[in-house]
């Protein structure tokens, strides 16, 4: 895809293809004043209410830099001293040798009864076991290496966390610098940290009387691979024959290269001053940086690559900034990221709760993008740690990614969205082995766009119609010839195979979706699944917008596309209520966990085949009778935009402050909601932020539809793009 360099605002109509075209559905900002709720937010101090502040370790939930994609998580010391954290990548992968004498050409998966036909899925096979594994598990995300403080008593001894006292280590949102100061034996430490905005590189400046005295050394420790699917802290330094580290030193810039099997990266360490940089006793994994001359200071630039420093023509090759130029690199990049976009500032309001909320809404902006503004869609947890192997989920790339659109942070989303471009031909290869056309997007995959075998991975749908709804997104924000050719192909493949997915039911004379198929709360049998709610609707949604961008394109109605859409199964009511699913026993006291997705419908989507009294009656059931102790993160924000778009703003607000245990946020603003952190709840948040303040489309015609109305809350906002 191209960079979109025309940014279009405002009600006008645009004319792209000779013909009208629906004008773009941001708003025309209001004229501001220096009182009133349209006055310049004070962005800086929005921001700068909610730094974070620790004065003890936390084991579990590092502080981090980070560019988007690379991040660097600390403990107290503002290094990985106590805590093994961990610094990851979007680039660093690696996998395991595959079983002997096989390739992964040679898996079959399954074979599953598809309406008559016989079609296979990558579901794990029993007659390949080994290989079926390692498919499900290569390749996967690496840490690339520990950084921390060797710290010495005056005994001799080697420190521990106890041995630290006054603790004060503080984050400053508005720079992404981090400040750690601490006292070891009396003597005060402190410590700054960095991440460099362009480069996978972290700068450190380190003052403390222990430098001069020999008693504080930085380590640089490389772990080998692990093999766990979830990972704290990933990796291990407990196989140190496993894998091979080598240096080499070039005057205040050594090289080291660490080799895992196949998986080859590069390390350049420079510091300013003179130094002592060299290998350890304790691990051949191991390398130590000591200050000489007397100086209490010690400043270096750490930059991690895939290609050796100096061998390729790109910026991580470049000469090392220095740390001096990497902090303020850090200030003038996050106070760009700050300063575009969009702002949201509630402390106006009188809800006591317009702090949490807001506190939430600024640290999710800061997390997502440290961790999730690269190339690539995220996995789940960022770049914090691994769950799933480090894989990315596409289905959850809506959920990741969608809000950078209603911010207004195009720039950013766009280096992902290039995915569906990369994925194109092997989508489209899938689709054609199972007897389908168009294009069929993976679920749980690596940069390489395979699917990891798996039943859910197999049969899983929802994530099928997002290239519709993100391609949806972009033209409403940039009505042009440019946009419709960037999407043209990706729209036409994911809406042929939605229109071929479909099954024409001779017997009900209608066209139905499954089985098999897994629905969005994976705890129904895919043998028996057929006509979930929620699919029914995107289904329908997804349809619709492809004949649009038909119609834009100056192109007839597709035929078979018009078919499905109008001969789809209406969505399921039994009881007066949407329920999961066509014919799904015992829903509201079995079955009442998990994703509510049925409600999604209407919220998150805008509607297409819904009743709105009848998902008036559906939520009303759903928020009262669902066990929200057995939900995930992103289902409150789902959950709160189906109440604003229903007129209930009360239920939408405290949907986004639910007291649930899947849907909290910690003092750094990591979100439970699925292995922990799980960024999808700090996305839909920001999602639902943008979707109840700036409204979507149809939506009351007042301030923030989505919040009440009056005092209570008091929502300024800029820059902010309704949804659709």
């Amino acid at each position: 895809m191209t960079t979109r360099r025309l940014f279009v605002s405002g009600s006008a109509a645009a004319d792209v293809t000779g013909v009208a075209t629906r004008a773009a559905a941001t708003r025309t900002p209001p004229q501001t004043s220096d009182d009133g709720p349209d006055r310049p937010i004070d962005r800086k101090a929005v921001v700068a209410r909610h730094r974070v502040v620790r004065d003890a370790i936390n084991a579990h939930s590092p502080l981090q830099v980070g560019n988007g994609s690379f991040a660097f998580g600390v403990d107290v010391t503002g290094l990985q001293t106590f805590v093994p954290f961990n610094t990851m990548s979007e680039w660093g992968w690696h996998s395991f040798p595959l079983p002997p004498g096989e390739q992964p050409s040679d898996f079959h998966g399954e074979v599953w009864d598809t309406h008559g036909r016989a079609v296979e899925y990558p579901i794990p096979n029993p007659a390949q076991p080994e290989l079926s594994r390692w498919l499900y598990a290569n390749s996967a995300r690496i840490n690339l290496g520990r950084i921390g403080l060797e710290l010495t008593l005056p005994d001799g001894r080697t420190a521990v966390a106890g041995d630290l006292t006054g603790i004060r280590q503080e984050l400053d949102l508005w720079t992404g610098i981090i400040d750690s100061r601490f006292e070891l034996a009396g003597e005060p430490v402190h410590v700054r940290t960095c991440c460099h905005p362009d480069r996978d590189a972290v700068a450190v400046e380190i003052a403390s009387p222990l430098v001069a005295a020999s008693r504080l050394a930085v380590f640089f420790d490389f772990p080998y691979a692990d093999q766990q699917e979830f990972a704290e802290h990933v990796g291990t330094y407990c196989e140190p024959d496993a894998h091979q580290t080598t240096a080499t030193t070039h005057a205040n810039r050594p090289g080291i290269t660490h080799r895992m099997d196949s998986t080859e990266y590069h390390v350049e360490v420079a510091w300013q001053g003179r130094g002592v940089f060299a290998s350890t006793a304790a691990s051949r994994h191991r390398y130590c940086l000591a200050a000489a001359g007397g100086t209490d200071r010690l400043h270096f630039v750490c930059t991690f690559a895939p290609a050796p420093a100096g061998h390729t023509p790109s910026a991580q090759t470049s000469p090392a900034a220095s740390s001096g130029a990497t902090f303020a690199a850090s200030i003038r990049s996050w106070r760009q990221f700050w300063l575009s976009g969009g702002a949201v500032d509630l402390s106006e309001s009188e809800d006591p709760r317009w702090r949490e909320l807001e506190r939430r809404i600024v640290l999710s902006q800061y997390l997502l993008r440290a961790n999730e503004a690269g190339s690539l869609p995220p996995q789940e947890s960022g770049l914090v740690n691994n769950c799933w192997h480090g894989k990315f989920h596409m289905e959850m790339y809506w959920w990741h990614g969608a809000h950078w659109a209603l911010w207004n942070r195009w720039p950013i989303l766009e280096r992902s969205l290039s995915v569906f471009d990369r994925f194109h031909d092997s989508s489209r290869a899938r689709a054609q082995k199972q007897g389908f056309r168009g294009a069929r997007w993976p679920k749980c995959t690596t940069a390489d766009g395979s699917e990891a075998p798996h039943v859910i991975h197999a049969l899983l749908m929802w994530q099928q119609p997002h290239p519709l709804f993100l391609a949806e997104l972009d033209y409403q924000a940039h009505p042009t010839k440019a946009t419709l050719g960037n999407w043209r192909e990706i729209v036409a493949d994911t809406a042929d195979f939605l229109a071929s997915w479909a099954f024409w039911d001779d017997s009900t004379s209608r066209y139905v979706l499954g089985p098999p198929m897994h629905l969005v709360s994976e705890n129904t049998d895919p043998r028996t699944t057929q006509n979930p709610t929620f699919e029914l609707s995107y289904w329908r949604f997804g349809l619709r917008v492809a004949q649009q961008w038909r119609e834009r394109l100056g192109l007839p109605r597709d035929p078979q596309w018009q078919r499905v859409h109008d001969g789809l199964a209406a969505l399921p009511v039994q009881d007066d209520s949407y329920v999961l699913h066509e014919g799904v026993e015992n829903m509201w006291t079995v079955k009442n966990y998990e994703h509510p997705a049925l409600i999604g419908a209407f919220g998150w989507l805008p509607g297409d085949g819904v009743d709105i009294p009848t998902m008036g009656r559906t939520a009303d059931r759903v928020f009262t009778g669902w066990r929200f102790s057995r939900t995930w993160g992103w289902d409150f924000p789902m959950l709160a935009m189906c109440a604003a778009r229903l007129g209930r703003p009360d239920d939408a607000v405290d949907f986004l402050l639910h007291p649930s245990g899947g849907f909290q946020f910690d003092d750094a603003g990591l979100a439970t909601g699925g292995p922990f952190p799980y960024f999808p709840s700090n996305g839909a948040l920001l999602y639902a932020i943008a979707f109840m303040t700036a409204g979507w489309d149809g939506s009351p015609d007042r301030r923030t539809p989505g919040f009440p109305a009056g005092d209570r809350w008091v929502v300024r906002s800029e820059g902010l793009t309704p949804a659709l």
